[in-house]
């Protein structure tokens, strides 16, 4: 049996580098407008929710790059095609 077609791991990783950016920038200000004293407390939930959402970004792009690249790796089977001649 064939292997699964792999996500192309660069193409991942220069998708996800402006998300990145962008966390780690939320990251700073979050930290930036905790209160004084109360850096720690008034920061780290937000934090924590921000690389929450990050880590499902990063996980549904990987899973459909995947499921992508396995698609472009078979042809479609004769009874798609049938159907794709019958409609046009």
């Amino acid at each position: 049996m064939e292997s699964m077609p792999k996500l192309d791991r660069t193409a991942f990783i220069l998708r996800m580098h402006q998300e990145a950016d962008a966390l780690l920038g939320q990251v700073a200000d979050a930290i930036n407008n905790a209160p004084d004293g109360h850096v720690i407390a008034g920061s780290e939930c937000q934090v924590r929710d921000l690389f929450s959402v990050f880590r499902k970004q990063a996980y549904e792009l990987g899973l459909q790059m995947r499921t992508d690249a396995a698609e472009a790796a078979f042809p479609p089977s004769e009874g798609s095609r049938l159907r794709e001649e019958v409609t046009e």
